[in-house]
């Protein structure tokens, strides 16, 4: 994909990546939007993501400490016995919710077709 922009006098001018490739390269990883989209119902401890998302525990454990760093995601530790850690969107994240939903109607009108 071409992120070049052309200007009035015909001449080609070079505005960097488009945004659109951008935001995938940030979110775009398999284990990235599997967990993104596992955290829209609400806060969940390790294992409970673990669980829902197949990933190993260091698979995930991975794709959680980029997504923190990125600011998607907050981690809570909470040292009561049991120690726990929970992991829930930061507002950046919680942005993403509609991203998702509007993926998921493309998907049940595109994808759909695709199975027929």
């Amino acid at each position: 994909m071409s992120s070049e922009v052309f200007s009035e006098a015909g001449e080609t001018e070079d505005e960097g990546p488009c945004a659109v490739i951008e935001s995938l390269e940030q979110i775009g990883s398999k284990w990235r939007l599997v967990v993104l989209h596992e955290l829209q119902n609400g806060e969940r401890r390790f294992n409970e993501l673990k669980r829902a998302t197949d990933a190993s525990s260091r698979t995930l454990s991975r794709v959680l400490d980029d997504l923190q760093e990125m600011d998607f995601v907050e981690r809570r530790l909470e040292e009561d016995a049991p120690v726990a850690t929970y992991y829930r969107l930061t507002d950046k994240g919680e942005s993403l919710c509609p991203v998702f939903d509007e993926i998921a109607c493309w998907a049940e009108e595109w994808l759909a077709s695709c199975n027929d």
